[in-house]
This record gives C-alpha cells, structure tokens and sequence, in this order.
C-alpha cells in the first residue's frame, strides 16, 4: 500500500495550489494526487473562456506543472469510492488502497443532467477536458447546437460557439437571459449581446429528454416544441461531489461537505477545500462556492494550514464570467429576488446592488476594471445599508 504524508482526493486547481503552498511552507513529506480525470490539474475557466476565445492560447497553456513543481505523484483516472478515517486511508474503483498522513477532500463536483437524454459523444454534460476536446471536434462545418442551459458554463460556451461555424440555440428557462441575475435594463443588454452574434434564444423552455437518429438528436422541450441538433452541449451547473465522505464526515443540505474556518471536516485528519467545501466565510456566513478564485485560495490556504500556519481561512471570493467582448465581476449575492440598486456610469461600467431589508448582500461591476471589489469587500463586510439606497450611487 502506498502511503503519502499528504493525500489529495481530486485532481482541480485547488490540488495544484494545495500542493504549491504545502511546499512554499517547507513541508517536505510526500504528496500524492488521485484525480479522477485523465488529466493533470488545469484552469477550468478555460473550457469555456480562453481555449475559444483566444486563437494563442492552446492545451499547453492548461498545465501549472504541479507533479514537476512540487514533487507530488499524480494518479490520473483514479476514482475514490471510500475513506476510511481510523485507518487512514481510501480505496478506489479498482480496489486499490493508498494510506495518509493528512487527507484532503477536492472533489469539486458533477455536471448536472438532463433526464431523457441518449448516452451519445454527441450529448456532452459539459465540464472536463475531454468534453472540450470532443466539443471541439464536433462544432465548426456549420454544425447546429443546442445549449442547455443559461448560467455561467451555458451562456459562456453558447457565446464562445457563437464565433465558430456553428448554429447556436441556446435553451433556457428565464424570460429574459440572465434576468435572475441582472436586473433590467442589464438583463436585456446581456441578451441582446447573444442575439447580435447570432445565437437562436429559446426562453422560458427546458429540455424534458431527446432522440438520437443517426447523427442527429431530436429534443423534446417544455412547451411541446422539438429542436433538431448535431451537438447537445449541457451547462446547467453541477452538484458537488461529496459521497466520497457520506456517512464519514458532515454534509451540507446540499450535498457539500461542512469544514471550520481552518478548513478541518468533522472526520479526524481529514480537510475539504473547493467547490465541494461549505465553509463559514468571515463576511458572508456559512456558504459554499463554486468559483475559480475560491478554489485557489481555498487550496493554498489548505495547504499551508497542513504544513503547520496557524492561519484561518479569511478569503471572500469574487466571482466573474466573460462572454462576447464584455463581461463581469460580483462578490457576495447576486439575485434579482432582492432589491437593486442599477448605477448606469458614463464610462459604460455598470454597478448593481442587492440589498436585503438590514443590508448590502452584494455587489456586482458590469464592464469594471476590477478596482470596484476592494470597495465592494468592504461595504459588505459593514453589515448595513443606506436609510435611502439611492445614496449607494457613485459609490464605488
């Protein structure tokens, strides 16, 4: 049985960053990685931002190095199904054990799916790189596709097919494409973006199942309708991947896994950090993120706790996305079931507000530099709002 000091259960970015810190700390026992894609830690924002926007950025790009920076052994494809925190140690799909010193949980999540869907490579539940890789032999030659879903991952990737030789349809259940985040006037300038570089919207519809002919899928949607698509690209988000500790450690309601401010779980020498982790931010109270910067911060973090910091995890991520030349930067909650405050600036940068009866829960910079978030930080961490909201104009 092989046996490492530090052990890593998922192979994201907080496993590279984890790794980086626990070294930069001066620890220098062994560190292994068990990843459950073929592949070595990557940026994942990339999948849907740079690897199709940006014609001089390649899968080469992609690597941080973490084996060659740090030392650490990388099992690629490598499933855990159980811990075992008396033991010390976890065993995978194939039966084979590793045993730890320390355990860290990064499992980060799952796509969701749609139920009805044919298993086909031409219905892609969107969130690895071998997703990317077969998306991007499918897409181009005039290829019609269909995009389920109009959050982050759906409307990043329908605008980033939208600038190849593709059909783009992107299927969503808002009225108005990203109206449960922006409100309007915001909401319709962000749909209109997709219906100036040609995306087909169908709103206010979800997908109920499909067909495969051949080559072709045949979805059913809500409202009785039927799309014909070459591609089927599912972006509805994922559902965190916390099994691995079920009945071990405490989860969250929503299937996450609990940790303190020092990113310990409840099970004896065993951390969580990432997408996969609710943790209890110093700002916003008890929550679980699903973003890149926490991801890094919460890995390196992690890590240097492990090697021995005495520190606590202090970071309250921001969060971003990027489509069609524009793009924005929030921190905090970002709900049109709040009340907002829309400050419109000259300069063509927009500041939304979402407040609550006590106080500002969020705030989002559409078209910023990214100056605006220090502000942000801290008018959220005053726990307060104006007695009038329209002083919060000029704010940041």
């Amino acid at each position: 049985m092989k046996t490492y000091d530090v052990l890593v259960v998922g192979g994201g970015m907080v496993a590279d960053a984890a790794a980086q810190a626990l070294r930069e700390q001066g620890h220098d026992g062994s560190i292994g990685i068990l990843g459950e894609e073929p592949v070595p830690p990557f940026p994942r924002p990339a999948l849907s931002k740079k690897l199709w926007t940006d014609p001089d950025f390649t899968q080469d790009g992609l690597d941080p190095r973490t084996a060659e920076e740090t030392g650490a052994e990388v099992h690629l494809a490598t499933r855990v199904t159980a811990v075992d925190p008396q033991a010390r140690t976890v065993t995978t799909a194939d039966g084979t054990t590793f045993g730890y010193g320390s355990l860290l949980v990064a499992t980060g999540g799952h796509p969701r799916g749609v139920d009805g869907l044919p298993a086909s490579d031409r219905v892609l539940h969107y969130r690895t790189l071998t997703d990317y890789q077969r998306l991007r032999a499918l897409a181009g030659g005039g290829a019609r596709v269909a995009v389920v879903g109009g959050g982050y991952i759906g409307s990043e990737i329908a605008a980033a097919l939208s600038q190849q030789d593709c059909e783009v349809t992107l299927v969503h259940p808002e009225q108005v494409l990203g109206d449960t985040r922006f409100p309007e006037p915001l909401a319709q300038r962000f749909q209109q973006l997709f219906v100036d570089a040609g995306v087909r919207l169908v709103s206010g519809t979800k997908v109920d199942g499909g067909e495969q002919r051949g080559d072709e899928i045949s979805l059913r949607l809500s409202d009785g309708g039927v799309l014909d698509v070459d591609v089927v690209v599912v972006g509805m988000g994922i559902e965190p991947a916390g099994d691995v500790l079920d009945g071990v450690a405490e989860r969250s309601d929503d299937g996450g896994i609990v940790v303190d401010e020092r990113l310990r779980t409840t099970a004896e020498g065993v951390f969580a950090a990432g997408d996969v982790a609710e943790y209890p931010d110093r700002i916003l109270g008890r929550r679980r993120v699903e973003h890149v910067d926490n991801a890094s911060a919460m890995g390196a973090a992690v890590g240097r706790i492990i090697a021995g910091s005495d520190e606590t995890y202090d970071h309250t991520p921001m969060f971003y996305s990027d489509v069609l030349g524009h793009g924005f930067e929030a921190m905090g909650s970002t709900s049109t079931d709040l009340e907002t405050v829309v400050d419109e600036r000259a300069d063509g940068r927009t500041v939304v507000y979402y407040l609550t009866a006590d106080e500002v829960a969020g705030v989002l910079v559409w078209d910023g530099d990214g100056d605006e978030l220090e502000g942000a930080e801290q008018l959220l961490a005053a726990h307060a709002r104006p007695a009038n909201p329209v002083d919060l104009l000029g704010r940041l």
